[in-house]
């Protein structure tokens, strides 16, 4: 049986471990993001090398018109949907503190962060109950989150508050979709090595040399698919609504 997953930017850092992931399960792959097909010819091309089937679709989260003639378009091509994925995300263009942060760069985070995945997700979740009627095959919803769900920085507190907010999106849809035998989970990860963190790497080299994250590295996008990859499968199927953290024990209580 073929199963199909979109991945919202499933083109590069975690997205693409992600999709890396799925490829290696057999999953056809919707990778949407906002970039140009062309400028991620090399990466579709070395998906394509494992994946029965992997179609691009231009996409921005932010705008209702993209969501909805994109998702129309991922169905005209696969016909189906069996796992949403909602990776995609920004962090502020500039980090300013919570007294200085502006209306237009909370507005932006929100816009892609929280409202695209939700509503993408409330289009998502009628699909699949509809196909739920004439089929038990598996469908199951991801929100990449943050550890910034649940911990300050306030240097981004858009960027913090859009992540709390997907968290709450994950309890709803979950306790919305349980009768139709649709789970939804959410994984936070970690500090995970990826262009979205580059301009702070030599921070968290330090921060994590000193013992910030007791398993002692940076996390990887690598890690964060493997995740997603036990979600898809199935390997929890008692345990909708539940948080994965995948941060090397960063956030762990410790004296």
């Amino acid at each position: 049986m073929s199963k199909t997953a979109i991945i919202t930017g499933g083109n590069r850092g975690i997205g693409l471990g992600i999709a890396a992931a799925l490829v290696k399960e057999g999953w056809n792959l919707a990778i949407c993001a906002t970039r140009e097909e062309a400028e991620c010819a090399e990466v579709l091309t070395a998906l394509r090398n494992d994946s029965p089937k992997v179609y691009y679709r231009k996409m921005n989260l932010a705008e209702r018109e993209s969501r909805e003639t994109g998702l129309a378009a991922i169905l005209k091509e696969f016909g189906k949907i069996n796992l949403l994925v909602n990776n995609a995300g920004v962090a502020p263009e500039q980090r300013h503190d919570v007294l200085e942060m502006s209306l237009e760069s909370y507005r932006r985070v929100m816009q892609i962060n929280l409202e695209g995945p939700f509503f993408l997700t409330q289009a998502v979740a009628g699909i699949m109950i509809e196909r739920r009627k004439h089929s038990q095959e598996p469908m199951s919803i991801v929100n990449i989150s943050s550890v910034s769900a649940n911990v300050a920085s306030v240097s981004r507190g858009e960027y913090c508050i859009s992540k709390a907010g997907l968290s709450m999106v994950t309890q709803l849809w979950a306790v919305r979709l349980a009768e139709h035998d649709i789970p939804v989970f959410e994984i936070r990860p970690g500090i995970i090595r990826s262009d979205m963190t580059a301009a702070v790497r030599e921070k968290y080299d330090r921060l994590i040399a000193e013992g910030l994250v007791p398993q002692n590295r940076w996390g990887t996008p690598e890690d964060v698919g493997k995740a997603v990859a036990m979600l898809a499968r199935g390997d929890l199927p008692y345990s909708t609504g539940q948080v994965i953290q995948v941060d090397g024990g960063q956030t762990l209580q410790r004296l």
